[in-house]
Parts: C-alpha cells; sequence; structure tokens
C-alpha cells in the first residue's frame, strides 16, 4: 500500500510539471521548446564559455527545462527539451520524466544540457533515453541571487551533462531514474 502512494504522489508530480494541461498548439509548443534551448545555450555559454565550442565540434547536443521536487525520502522531476543533431540539422522534441529515493527537501528549476560526441551515442539517447543515476546536489537560488553546486560530468563514454540551477532551494543526496523519451505530438 505505501508504494502504491508513492507511485501516486510521483504520478501526480510529474503531470502537474510536465504541462499536460497547457492547452496550446503544437506549433506554439514547438516555438516555445526552440526558444528555451536557445536560452539555455545562451546561459550555459555565460557560465561555462569553453562549451560553446564543444557543442559546436559536438555530433549534436540536447537541452532541458526541468523542474525537480524533493520530498524528505521522494524525489520527482520533470521536464520538456529538444535534442539537435547538429549534422541534419534535424530536430527532435523530447520529454523527461524521473523518480527516485533518498535523502532531499526542496524545489529547483534547473536546465540540463546534454553534449554527444559521436552518432552512437546521440541516436542511443534520442531512441532509447534512459539514465539511472545517483547524485548529491545543494542549490540555492533566487533570481540573479544564490549560488548552485553544478559541473559538467561525463555520465557515459562520449556524453557530457551540464546542470544549471535557475531558481530554488533544494538539499539533495538521492538516487533516481531517469527517462528521456520522443514527444510522440510535436515529432
Amino acid at each position: 500500500m505505501r508504494n502504491s502512494k508513492i507511485i501516486s504522489i510521483l504520478s501526480i508530480m510529474f503531470i502537474m510539471f510536465s504541462g499536460f494541461f497547457s492547452g496550446e498548439s503544437n506549433s506554439e509548443l514547438a516555438k516555445q521548446r526552440v526558444s528555451e534551448s536557445k536560452k539555455t545555450l545562451k546561459l550555459l555559454y555565460k557560465y561555462a564559455p569553453k562549451a560553446k565550442k564543444m557543442i559546436a565540434s559536438s555530433y549534436g547536443y540536447a537541452t532541458f527545462t526541468n523542474v525537480g521536487v524533493n520530498l524528505i525520502l521522494f524525489s520527482a522531476e520533470g521536464g520538456k527539451g529538444l535534442a539537435y543533431n547538429n549534422h541534419t540539422k534535424k530536430r527532435i522534441y523530447m520529454n523527461m520524466g524521473s523518480g527516485g529515493v533518498g535523502f532531499g527537501l526542496g524545489v529547483k528549476d534547473f536546465r540540463a544540457i546534454f553534449i554527444f560526441k559521436n552518432k552512437k551515442v546521440f541516436n542511443a539517447f534520442v531512441n532509447n533515453g534512459w539514465e539511472a543515476n545517483a547524485q548529491a546536489d545543494a542549490a540555492m537560488k533566487a533570481g540573479k541571487d544564490g549560488d548552485a553546486v553544478t559541473a559538467a560530468i561525463t555520465v557515459s563514454p562520449g556524453v557530457r551533462l551540464y546542470k544549471l540551477t535557475q531558481n530554488g532551494l533544494a538539499l539533495q543526496a538521492t538516487i533516481q531514474g531517469t527517462k528521456y523519451w520522443k514527444d510522440g505530438d510535436l515529432n
């Protein structure tokens, strides 16, 4: 019974953060994702100027806008984004969801940027998109004030990840399962 409550809570949180009830057209949603991706890259280049060269020379990249919630022993994240193939110039609209267990408390709005070194890892991410991870994180940021502990990490051979906290207050040490998948409505 306890597991069903946990699953219900995480499901409700995911739906709340997924934009399921937005009522906007697919064309408008696609334009918003492109705009958010450009803003995310601009923010990344501000904090990590070397990333611009890495992205330009990569096979492709993916950007995500995410909201994460940590409630004592449980965590959930939901977000939207797009993957971009530098060789074909094709955009692939994507979603993400995450649930986990571990110590945590807080809410944060953050951006995730994946950089793919080659076609194999790009296609694996776009077509399979599963990432399981453990993370420790401390973030305190409101607008332009505050700090977020973030760094580029290699999440698997040929894939680098940047996480940038926009707003929020969170302290967490969790083990999470994250799923990235193609958006069936926008692709």
